[in-house]
């Protein structure tokens, strides 16, 4: 779910292909939303709650502190989502974060010290494959866009393989719905935070748009879809086996690759496509793999 949350929470097209600084205004234009999007998602998720709109219990502070380091993976996951999205194509971007099944497989790997599946290994291999050879055919090569790439790949990553930990060990008894709520509220405590360390609240004083009402409403109605979003995806989930609900969200992010080069503007060459399709290819075999278990 968080791959296509952090994709469908961007107000901004294209890609910045400009040599400018990781602050730029443009980076910029992706990374405020964050902000409005997290405060709105907590607002409205507390406010269902109080109304008995969604199921919600108390969250006792054992359990808050227990889920933590997922929240705290959770701010990493969309806001270097973010950064890499506004400089890397959603093809590409897509294609590097399969690669973060190859950081949850190893460390459960390691941690539960599973059967190897050679199915399961060779999707890995494909996965991995395919997201080291994209930045040396990608045509327009952004390294910073890549350096947050990779940040992101890793908190999906560890995040899916603490959440398994979680379900393993028995040790959080959170709803899906009550372990967004913590990391809504973390994320809008730690981002306002490290708002002046990250040089985002200048940057954003700055930013030609803050004044522009059409931008704030854009940034409301995108929290708003996200927060639909995350209803929609906990109801799908419910509703559905895991197996199921793996393949359609696997099914959702091939649609996004597929009718991204019809809204923005892509310069893609018969290599890095062929990447993407590599990639694409061996998360389906990882799928496939994980229902035979």
């Amino acid at each position: 779910m968080s791959s296509l949350w952090t994709v469908g929470r961007s107000t901004c097209s294209g890609r910045d292909t400009s040599p400018a600084s990781l602050l730029s205004p443009f980076s910029l234009c992706h990374i405020l939303p964050i902000r409005w999007q997290t405060f709105i998602g907590a607002v409205l998720l507390l406010l269902f709650g109080k109304l008995g709109w969604v199921e919600m219990s108390r969250i006792t502070r054992s359990a808050a502190l227990s889920w933590l380091p997922a929240s705290l993976l959770f701010v990493g996951n969309i806001y270097a989502g973010s950064r890499a999205l506004s400089r890397i194509d959603i093809p590409f971007f897509f294609t590097l974060q399969n690669s973060s099944h190859v950081v949850s497989y190893v460390i459960l790997k390691v941690v539960q010290r599973e059967k190897t599946q050679w199915l399961k290994l060779i999707s890995i291999c494909l996965m991995m494959l395919s997201a080291v050879n994209l930045p040396l055919n990608d045509p327009q090569f952004d390294y910073g866009g890549y350096l947050w790439a990779v940040g992101h790949l890793f908190c999906v990553g560890k995040s899916g393989a603490y959440r398994v930990f979680q379900v393993h060990y028995k040790s959080s008894n959170l709803s899906d719905i009550e372990q967004q709520c913590i990391n809504y509220v973390f994320s809008v405590l730690l981002l306002a935070v490290a708002a002046h360390p990250t040089g985002d609240l200048m940057g954003a004083l700055e930013f030609p748009s803050l004044q522009s009402h059409t931008f704030h409403c854009g940034c409301c109605a995108s929290a708003l879809l996200g927060f639909l979003l995350l209803l929609a995806t906990v109801r799908l989930k419910s509703g559905l086996s895991l197996e199921h609900f793996r393949v359609w969200m696997f099914l959702s992010k091939v649609t996004a690759v597929c009718l991204s080069p019809f809204l923005f503007f892509m310069d893609i060459n018969a290599p890095s496509l062929i990447c993407v399709v590599i990639s694409h290819v061996g998360e389906a075999l990882f799928v496939y793999s994980e229902r035979e278990l």
